[in-house]
């Protein structure tokens, strides 16, 4: 095996395009082994799930086997619902895939991996493809799990496959030979012809066409230019980013550095918050490796390109999602937007053009560049080009992270991929885009993802996130849950956001709580409420300052639109369908059942039930808050909900 030099040696000769030594490359891509490796698994999912104790364990099964073998902390490769994920590759072999695999379930799993029985393990996911090594026996390929199956993955392309924590890997399977392609051959205003043509747009939300964004700051004369990386990623529900930074920074790093080619900028950010502290170690040494190798920094590999990765580490503001906001931010003031025109392109950070893109948006620029823009513009729909990555979370069965072609069914995703809703419940609704979406029913379901169509049925693309729903989700509270994040979140800094989103909290919270005064026309003044959510709505949108007060709206508008008799019967019926809305539920004791222990009575919090001892007992409806522990507490049965 070579030594260090020699191995950089290897590698650069490789990004030169000169001949390099296959043998030691396939040493570097673990083609060629000479113990096992063990792969874990240790993106922020897998770790939740229990992916330190398990490492632990394997280091003492090892220890205790006197096995010989590596151990090799990975990313996430998708299917968070199956973490912590443990791969084991022979020698000759190739990588076998066990799920589930928590620290009391590591020697069973070894010793069937180790004793070439991995088929006999129930934990078997598939077996992963190494260049030409023997296929196990018994064992099915990895991508025909049907989570996989449907999948087209090219930002996810490493995530999980590769250690996130070597640039050697990263180059060694094709890593910056885009970047320097672009820098030898490729001029900065064809690089955005190329992104223009391929149909790439951003992925953050708005979807605005990546090429045309960088044209503008291109164009623009300016001794500096900024290149900039949103992955504030603040919407619940969304962890796409945090998992592509953790899984495979490199691949961030070179997308930002063609981009910064291709407008003129010399210094990039990546604005990132300080909540995902794993992937910003992750992103730090991978900055540090760049730099070491001469990918980033001054004149690079004797192209006569400067480019300089910083990073700068938000607070956790909704709001800091808008790139006006965000840009007020990395200059060290309130993240707070601002009136656009000028946009950033012409007038953005420190004063300067400035481009602004998600992780996954610069994640699709080398294999752009590396496969052409015809590659990248065959896949999707007419105007929705190449793959969207999503975020699955809430009622199904597969959670985790997918990459699917534009043009996809809801459908597909959910049932196809996310093996459907559990525990054979109801499908309700989809909520896509996050705050600033809107719900997908039951009659939309084979509506095809692209940007546009989500938009006709009152729905966004978003950042990415899709929380599944099922007949036990109540709209109302949905509604209500995001009001009270984006009323929370807002800056402040227009009245309609402010001040409209407040009022709208306000009435969701009437609607979803009890009236305190049994007056006649309290029905009324809640229904008056409702059609007043509309019109807020509406001048909410049309009035607010910046995108994220615009679509602020969106998932009470939507709601009301789908699930309007959830709203009327929490008006008129003063319930809860589902029984989500405590304050709403309403309990009654079976006199035939109750023993009058008193055990329900001592454990009110609200002394709203009486009764002598003994005797059957009574709930006072007015007193209730229908928290539920009378019911709790009953060993008899005798308290239901009604």
């Amino acid at each position: 095996m070579a030594d260090t030099n020699e191995r950089t040696q290897i590698l650069i000769d490789l990004l030169k395009g000169q001949n390099s030594n296959q043998a030691e490359l396939s040493v570097i891509k673990r083609e060629t082994i000479s113990r096992p490796v063990i792969y874990v698994g240790a993106g922020t999912c897998g770790l939740g799930a229990g992916a330190a104790e398990t490492i632990t364990a394997i280091k003492e099964y090892l220890q205790t086997k006197k096995q010989d073998a590596e151990i090799l902390e990975v990313g996430c490769i998708g299917l968070c619902r199956a973490e912590p994920i443990v791969d084991v590759q022979l020698p000759g072999e190739n990588r076998v895939s066990f799920s589930s695999v928590t620290a009391d379930k590591v020697e069973s799993v070894l010793d069937a991996a180790f004793s070439g029985n991995a088929d006999k393990s129930g934990n078997v996911l598939g077996q992963i493809q190494i260049g030409n090594n023997k296929k196990v026996q018994g064992v099915k390929d990895f991508y025909e799990h049907p989570f996989f199956a449907l999948q087209r993955r090219i930002v996810l392309k490493n995530c999980g496959l590769i250690n996130p924590e070597s640039i050697e890997e990263y180059i060694a399977f094709g890593g910056y030979t885009a970047m320097l392609h672009v820098l030898n051959r490729i001029p900065g205003a064809e690089v955005c012809d190329l992104i223009e043509k391929s149909g790439l747009r951003g992925r953050g939300g708005g979807g605005f066409p990546t090429g045309k964004k960088w044209k503008f700051a291109q164009v623009q004369q300016s001794e500096q230019k900024y290149l900039i990386c949103n992955a504030d990623e603040g919407d619940p529900g969304a962890f796409m980013d945090r998992a592509v930074v953790e899984g495979d920074p490199h691949r961030l790093i070179e997308g930002m550095a063609i981009g910064a080619h291709a407008i003129g900028a010399s210094v990039g950010y990546v604005y990132i918050r300080a909540e995902y502290p794993l992937a910003i170690k992750r992103l730090k040494l991978a900055i540090k490796q760049a730099t070491d190798y001469g990918l980033l920094g001054k004149n690079i590999f004797g192209t006569g390109f400067n480019f300089e990765l910083r990073i700068k580490m938000g607070a956790g503001a909704f709001v800091c999602g808008e790139e006006t906001a965000l840009i007020h931010s990395i200059e060290g003031k309130r993240g707070m937007p601002r009136p656009r025109p000028p946009f950033p392109a012409v007038k953005g950070l420190f004063g300067k053009p400035t481009v602004i893109n998600n992780v996954e948006t610069f994640s699709n620029v080398a294999e752009i560049i590396n496969k052409g823009w015809e590659w990248f513009s065959s896949v999707g729909t007419t105007t929705s080009k190449g793959t969207k990555v999503f975020a699955l979370s809430g009622k199904i069965h597969n959670t985790g992270l997918v990459e699917i072609p534009m043009g996809t069914t809801i459908r597909t995703i959910l049932y196809d991929i996310a093996g459907g809703i559990k525990n054979g419940k109801k499908f309700k609704a989809v909520q896509i885009g996050g705050p600033s979406g809107g719900c997908i029913t039951e009659q939309n379901l084979d509506i095809e993802i692209d940007y546009e169509s989500l938009i006709k049925v009152g729905a966004m693309m978003g950042s990415g996130g899709l929380v599944v729903m099922d007949e036990d989700n109540c709209m109302v509270d949905v509604a209500k849950f995001f009001m009270d994040f984006i009323q929370r979140e807002s800056c402040g800094k227009c009245i309609p956001c402010r001040e409209g989103t407040r009022r709208m909290l306000e009435i969701l919270e009437s609607i979803t709580t009890r009236p305190k005064n049994d007056m006649p026309n309290s029905a009324l003044e809640r229904m008056k409420g409702v059609m007043q959510l509309e019109k807020l709505g509406r001048v909410i949108k049309a009035t607010s300052l910046c995108g994220l007060g615009q679509t602020a709206p969106n998932p009470v508008l939507s709601t009301l639109k789908w699930f309007r008799e959830e709203y009327e019967e929490h008006i008129f019926g003063r319930r809860c369908p589902t029984r989500t809305c405590t304050e709403l539920r309403h309990f009654e004791i079976n006199p035939d059942a109750c023993t009058g222990c008193t055990a329900c009575s001592r454990k009110c919090p609200t002394n709203a039930i009486t009764g002598a001892p003994k005797q059957a007992h009574y709930i006072v409806d007015d007193k209730c808050i229908g928290c539920g522990t009378c019911k709790d507490t009953c060993k008899f049965n005798a308290i239901s909900m009604i």
